[in-house]
This record gives C-alpha cells, structure tokens and sequence, in this order.
C-alpha cells in the first residue's frame, strides 16, 4: 500500500474502508463505509479511469460522506457509503462482466454492512449483472422484480427542487422562458433536458462526449456548449449533472447565473465554495439534497411501494425539503448548504440518542 493510500486512510472518520486489488483487471476497488449511525452504509458503484488509486480512494470517501449527508438530509434510514472501482483503461465485454460479478462477490461477503445501486460510470444493466453474486443490490421492482432505472426519480426530484429555486428568485416556479445549462447529458441530465423543454424552458447543454451534446441538443431543441465556456454562458439555472468539484474558487467567479441545481455528486470543490456562491448572490441547492430522488425511490421501493405516480409523487417532495432549507437560509442569513447540515446534524444527533436510549434500556 502507497505512503498517501495509508494516510487517507488514517485521517479518514468514517466507519471502516475495504479495499482490494483486481489482479485480472489491474482495478483498485474501494468500498467506503463512513456512517452507519441511521442504518446500513448505502450508496452507488462508480466505475472510471483515474490517474491514480489514491484519487479514486479520496472520491470514494468524500461520495461516502456525502451519503451520509444525503440519507439524513432526506431522513431515511440508511447510512453512508459508496464504492469505487478504479480502471487501469476502460473495460468491455466479458473483461468488464468478470470484474462486476468478482466486485458483486466482494459486496456479498460484508453481508449487508454494504447496499449500493447506480452511480457514475455503471449502469441498470450493470447492477442486474453484480445482483447475480449478491443480494445486496437496490432498486429492484417490489412486484416484478426487474431492475428500476433510477435516473427519472433523480431527474425528477432536480426538477422539483429547481422549479422551488426559480420561485424565490424570480417569483414563479415556471420554467419557460427560462435558460438552464446542464453540464453532463448522461441518462439523468438527458432527463432533466427533455422534462424541461417540455415546460418551455431554453436548454444549453455541454458534455464531454460532442455527440452526445449534438444529439440531446437536437432532441431538446436547444444549443451546445463548449467545454471552455461553459461557467461563464449566461443562464438563468447552471445544473452540473455529471463529475463533482465544478464549482471552486476558480469557476465560481466566471459564473453567470443565479442557481445551481443539479445532479452530480459533491459539487463543491471544498465546503467555503458554498460562502463563494452566496456572497455572489447565486442560490445554491444542496446536491446532497436535490438529487436524492434515486435513493428516495429505491428505499421506498424495498419498503415494498411499487413505481409509479405514487412513488413519483414521494420523490417530488424534495421541492418541500428544499423550500424549508432555503427559508431557513434566508431567515439566518446563512448559506442553504449550512442550514442543510444542521438538517443532517439534528437526525443523526436524534438517532445517536435512541441508540444511546435502547443501549441503557437494554442494560
């Protein structure tokens, strides 16, 4: 093990780190368990190629964390997790299968101190694949038992959360007429293009992948960005919905909207870009809060409700969520992400003192 693999862990707080080598594949595999004071440690599988296993170590903590955060921001019982496969080179076929089913017996073996669906760089049928070797995969139909895409839960909750941020700006929730830039047209962030062009709203779309851009562009009417000038492309709604740390002391000047609501995980670089943002009078929404609408659906959808408008009608209540952190924030005159903390500090202080009640009962 590296001197800096070491020294992340070492400084880490969170419960425990798993870590392996996939000899047949050269992949670093790190599963994070960072709080499990709600529940069971759950989160996504994010699978990519990284300069180094150290960087994808420190992706895997700060995700976990930030599942943390998210499960009790949104008050589920689950704790935070996440994993992170580490590609030497990007994998297909049936090198790719065997890495999923090995990675699947990995998950299977920490007997449930684990759960975890989609994230970055997986995909449904990945997840149907990784079920295979272990139980301990989210988001399967509860009457079927086909697996669920979670991308419209997450889209749809970004959308509710966005249309409560256009009303406090701008007095009405509606969305035509208003420009929103999505960085990231993958399967949520194509979603959310398509659910807002249908409410006239004006897209701007940007992705690493120009084809991709070219085609949701054409699907949604709108027009792409390049990469380079994506921060400073005058909007109304900047919505990161791909990679994290977009948002830092160098992009956050160059911005030229007045809300950032998207989906993408651990969307600031470090916590004082929150305190960058307000004081430039841009709302920000929480990631951890307004992109919760997958993980929504998936625990309700184990605690035995099936998909449908009733579950889309959960998921959208993000938008109160979202509207309680924001009048708190302004009531305060402090920034959405503290008041969200607070949020997530109250729940685990409440479950920290009724597993502290049951312990002195018990005794």
């Amino acid at each position: 093990m590296s001197d800096r693999l070491q020294s992340l862990i070492e400084a880490w707080d969170g419960v425990a780190v798993v870590c392996r080598f996939d000899a047949e594949t050269g992949t670093w595999i790190f599963i994070c368990l960072h709080d499990d004071t709600l529940g069971p440690a759950t989160g996504g599988t994010r699978m990519m190629v990284y300069p180094a296993p150290e960087e994808a170590l420190l992706d895997a903590m700060r995700l976990a964390e930030g599942m943390t955060d998210k499960w009790a921001g949104i008050e589920i019982s689950y704790g935070g997790g996440k994993a992170v496969l580490a590609l030497p080179h990007s994998l297909e076929g049936e090198e790719r299968a065997g890495l999923l089913r090995r990675y699947g017996r990995l998950v299977q073996s920490l007997r449930g101190a684990f759960q975890t669906g989609e994230d970055l760089g997986t995909s449904t049928a990945d997840m149907e694949l990784i079920s295979r070797e272990t139980e301990y995969v989210q988001g399967f139909d509860p009457a079927g038992g086909g697996k669920v895409d979670p991308s419209p839960y997450t889209a749809r909750a970004v959308l509710s959360g966005l249309q409560v941020a256009l009303r406090r700006v701008y007095g009405s929730d509606d969305p035509a007429g208003r420009t929103v830039l999505i960085q990231g047209v993958g399967n949520v962030g194509r979603r959310l293009a398509a659910m807002l062009a249908e409410r006239g709203a004006r897209l701007l779309v940007s992705d690493i992948d120009a084809a991709r851009a070219q085609q949701v562009a054409r699907e949604v009417g709108g027009e792409v960005v390049p990469a380079d000038r994506i921060y400073q492309a005058p909007c109304d709604v900047y919505a990161p919905c791909a990679i994290g740390a977009t948002l830092n002391r160098e992009s956050i000047p160059r911005l030229a909207c007045r809300i950032v609501a998207g989906s993408a995980n651990n969307q600031l670089a470090e916590t004082d870009d929150a305190e960058r943002l307000h004081r430039r009078g841009i709302l920000y929404l929480p990631d951890y809060v307004v992109n919760a609408g997958g993980a929504i659906a998936f625990a309700l959808m184990r605690q035995g409700v099936l998909p449908g408008e009733k579950l889309l009608e959960r998921v959208e209540a993000i938008g109160s969520t979202v509207d309680q952190i924001l009048r708190e924030a302004e009531e305060r005159g402090d920034t959405p992400l503290a008041a969200a903390y607070r949020r997530v500090e109250a729940t685990l202080a409440r479950a920290r003192e009724e597993r502290a009640g049951q312990a002195r009962t018990a005794g």
